[in-house]
């Protein structure tokens, strides 16, 4: 692995030449960098090579590196990506920007009541089991609607619902990879087109699967080896 700077300008490099296959504006894709046990300096150096959206699985470990990095404030947002327990919630509402594992409504209505009112709504995605694998955290693919229709529901000014998340089960081919990818695209026109919702967001895609994520529609890709080198 290079530096962080080059290893982000690789992926950069991948994410647009998947853009150019799929006919997709690249400003239509967002690097989340996943920093997941990443030290706060070298979270610092992949900011400072112009890196805004980061990802984390575990709150504790956020709360100390938000709070550690909090000078990278406004130019940075952290995003909670890992299951969330509903004991954590205050202090994800407190003080993540977006949460993309929401899977029970419990979780969400917690979320909106404990969002500080001083703050930009909190944007969320509703974790989707979409291989349905039994060690996956997520709402199942056929319960996605009626949780969608609650969320969204809950109070603008302190949540909005935008979209899905899935963490699809590996494959070994590009036409394997995809599959999952565009299920979790249909599913969320289909909440467009059919319930009547505005959501704009897939975060799906990670280091191995990128390019087949971005061929089916990602927003959002989640990668942490591609940009900070594979986990201790």
């Amino acid at each position: 692995m290079g530096s962080i700077e080059s290893n982000l300008q690789q992926v950069r490099r991948r994410i647009a030449a998947a853009c150019a296959e799929a006919g997709r504006s690249e400003q239509g894709v967002t690097l989340l960098a996943v920093s997941k046990t990443v030290a706060a300096p070298r979270v610092h150096e992949a900011w400072a090579a112009g890196q805004l959206d980061f990802g984390e699985n575990y709150v504790q470990e956020g709360l100390a590196k938000i709070e550690s990095l909090a000078g990278l404030r406004p130019h940075a947002r952290w995003h909670l990506i890992g299951p969330l327990q509903g004991n954590k919630t205050r202090a994800a509402a407190e003080a993540f920007d977006w949460v993309h594992s929401v899977d029970r409504l419990k979780v969400a209505e917690r979320l909106a009541a404990q969002r500080p009112p001083e703050l930009a709504p909190l944007q969320l995605c509703l974790q989707v089991n979409i291989s349905g694998e039994a060690s996956k955290s997520g709402v199942a693919p056929a319960e996605v609607a009626a949780l969608a229709t609650a969320v969204a529901a809950l109070p603008r000014e302190r949540v909005r619902l935008r979209g899905l998340m899935a963490i699809p089960e590996p494959a070994g081919d590009l036409a394997a990879q995809r599959a999952p990818h565009r299920a979790l695209r249909v599913l969320l026109e289909v909440l467009n087109q059919r319930h009547g919702l505005a959501l704009d967001t897939l975060s799906m895609g990670m280091s191995d699967d990128l390019e087949a994520a971005v061929l089916e529609g990602s927003t959002i890709v989640r990668i942490g080896t591609a940009v900070f080198g594979a986990r201790g």
